[in-house]
């Protein structure tokens, strides 16, 4: 059954599976899925942490496999860790899911090389779309997201870090 869907169609049904951390972002829309290649009748599937030890990488392993497994589709997957990922790599719909999930995307503007660290100025609220807001803790829900508040409708908020 498998044979006749191309890497273009495994693409396609991988949008299914989601950050178990993010649940409105696929693996696509977060950059995370990273190539999909027919060898040898089996789908090599390559993914990438959004850092090393990331642990929803395993989850999302599973049900990859799961998914695929559904639909009769042989697959291995592959972490591979080099190039690291980036949030150059996150589609525009992903990062506008982000924001209607009240997570502010990763912007682009007055960030340093150390944005993991680092703290980016005008970070846009993404309830209020204001840019009075201030940082309130390096680490947020999760280590690759910042915890904001907004100064102008006082609610917390999430920002998903920059890096590159």
């Amino acid at each position: 059954m498998s044979f006749h869907l191309t890497e273009t169609d495994i693409w396609s049904l991988l949008e299914q599976v989601k950050d178990p951390e993010i649940p409105v972002l696929s693996i696509v829309d977060l950059g995370v899925l990273r190539e999909v290649k027919f060898k040898e009748g089996v789908f090599d599937i390559s993914i990438t942490p959004t850092y090393t030890g990331c642990p929803a990488m395993n989850v999302i392993e599973e049900e990859i496999k799961a998914l695929l497994e559904r639909n009769n589709v042989p697959c291995s997957v592959h972490l591979i860790l080099s190039p690291a990922w980036t949030t150059d790599w996150m589609t525009e719909s992903g990062k506008q899911k982000l924001k209607a999930y009240g997570i502010a995307p990763p912007q682009e503007e007055g960030i340093s090389l150390n944005d993991l660290f680092g703290s980016p100025s005008n970070i846009v609220c993404p309830l209020c779309n204001s840019t009075h807001t201030e940082l309130i803790s390096q680490f947020g829900s999760t280590a690759c997201k910042s915890l904001y508040k907004c100064l102008d409708c006082k609610e917390p908020f999430d920002y998903f870090k920059c890096h590159r």
